[in-house]
């Protein structure tokens, strides 16, 4: 009787054969048949035809290859590697955004095959015929993980629907795997230290002093208010010359699995969600992204809550905070998203941005949103996001830990002082120049922030509302609105961007 796990690695390889790499007519395709191919170009959402014929051809005999299991594996491989290479040659000819469909197209579909090629290594031609299952070991599914997480990461999600649920059944596979190979094929003396059989005793965050900020001008708080008395409250302001303002809302997120049963205050249940902490996500490591030396960088789940969260950040080697801001993690970590809901006040009818904002053009022409846009900001006491106003109305969950948060009216934007226009052209008039911190003098020296109240002497007049966002609050933020947030303990939010 076959094992789970030998179930799941056929199961795995049949989606990988029957989708990542099932591409009709290409042994041999002829030119007319690379540029009606709807097949193959269906199955990646994108044109790749655009990244011409060589590519392409290049492309489908490395499929052929994986599907028969035949050939040299290694060179197979490599040519997967070069294509990998080619596409993100491109990212950076471009300005990200502008970057053509078909090179983000070339970067999955390699990158499929390359997942694929591992799942059915173990029978490759010229290996041991004896069964089709492969044998999977840890450093095959790091490499898998790896492989996955990087292209969707780099490259965006595919634009199709079946290829798109094929990445998720692997994900959901990779993880019965994964929890197999901890019970059934590891000695326990050989698991990761990151595994969650071995970590469960991880099973809370620390709990490290920092310095709370003071309260000056407090935002009211409500306890769950009706669905209709939250669009009520939010199209009819008190003062019409401010707009709708700032509210914590208590209680409306009390019933959600991440602050209950699924409780996202426990390491051990994250790394066990991310197949043993193997999922990569991008971090941003630094104090806040205006500071000199800040940076990005992918790195596995389990070594950001290791070394960022877990221990010291000096005494892992790093010098700056680790930070998992504004990453769409609940697309990339499905398993994640089932953990939370939306909260209904996303779907009120709210108001256009305020007149006050300098903005308020701007933000009105953005596009209007169908669903709410989610992301995730998860890291240690001392994080900062700056001073900073978005095109959205936000409702911030705060789902483990307290952050400081201080918010300025579209009105006081003279006040607060836009970056604009920076070096190479890029656009920070979202953004403040001012930093909180140092003018309250709760960062820097004396003579810091004295001569920030010197660069900057109109923020001494600026009218502000502040308040300390606890655990299982939301923070109603509304469009135009400056925010300045800091993490006061290890912190998980979900932010809800509606318009």
């Amino acid at each position: 009787m076959a094992s789970a796990s030998s179930i799941h690695r056929d199961k795995l390889i049949e989606v990988c054969l029957g989708v990542f790499c099932q591409i009709k007519n290409i042994s041999h395709p002829s030119s007319e048949k690379l540029e009606s191919d709807e097949n193959f170009v269906a199955r990646g959402g994108d044109d790749l035809s655009l990244c011409g014929k060589p590519i392409i051809q290049l492309l489908m005999r490395q499929s052929d290859a994986i599907r028969s299991h035949k050939g040299d594996f290694e060179l197979i491989m490599q040519r997967l590697d070069d294509l990998v290479a080619l596409a993100n040659e491109k990212f950076y000819a471009f300005p990200f955004k502008d970057v053509p469909s078909c090179w983000r197209a070339l970067f999955r579909h390699a990158s499929f095959l390359k997942f694929s090629a591992l799942a059915v290594r173990g029978s490759w031609e010229g290996r041991d015929q004896s069964h089709l299952t492969p044998l999977f070991d840890s450093e095959t599914m790091d490499q898998m993980v790896k492989i996955m997480d990087t292209a969707l990461i780099m490259a965006g999600p595919p634009s199709s629907h079946m290829i798109q649920e094929a990445i998720n059944c692997c994900w959901d596979l990779l993880q019965e795997i994964y929890l197999q190979l901890v019970e059934e094929d590891e000695p326990a003396s050989k698991r990761r230290k990151t595994d969650p059989a071995i970590y469960g005793k991880q099973n809370s965050f620390p709990a490290k002093p920092s310095f709370v900020p003071p309260i000056s001008n407090p935002i009211s708080r409500i306890a769950q208010p009706t669905f209709d008395a939250f669009e009520k409250r939010i199209s009819n302001p008190r003062d019409l010359n401010l707009g709708p303002e700032p509210i914590i809302i208590t209680g409306a997120i009390e019933s959600w699995p991440a602050r209950n049963s699924r409780s996202w205050k426990n390491p051990s249940y994250l790394l066990s969600k991310t197949i043993g902490g193997r999922r990569l996500v991008p971090i941003e490591v630094g104090r806040s992204y205006v500071d000199d030396g800040w940076g990005q960088k992918i790195v596995p789940f389990k070594q950001f809550i290791e070394e960022f969260i877990l221990l010291d950040p000096k005494s892992s080697g790093h010098e700056g905070t680790g930070y998992l801001a504004q990453h769409n993690l609940f697309a990339q970590i499905s398993s994640l998203r089932q953990d939370i809901t939306i909260p209904d006040y996303c779907y009120t009818s709210p108001p256009p941005p305020h007149h006050s904002s300098p903005l308020a053009k701007k933000h009105s022409e953005v596009l209007q949103l169908e669903d709410p846009l989610l992301n995730a900001w998860f890291g240690p006491a001392g994080t900062i996001s700056p001073l900073h106003t978005d095109p959205y109305h936000n409702i911030l969950a705060q789902v483990v830990g307290r952050k400081y948060v201080r918010l300025y009216a579209p009105r006081e934007s003279e006040r607060v002082y836009a970056r604009g226009m920076e070096d190479g052209g890029v656009d920070m008039g979202n953004t403040s120049a001012t930093d909180i911190g140092v003018l309250a003098g709760w960062d820097g020296n004396e003579a810091e922030s004295r001569e920030a109240h010197e660069k900057f002497p109109l923020f001494r007049d600026a009218d502000y509302m502040d308040c300390i966002l606890e655990e299982g609050e939301c923070l109603y933020i509304p469009t135009g609105w400056w925010h300045y947030v800091r993490s006061l303990s290890v912190s998980f939010s979900v932010s809800f961007w509606f318009n």
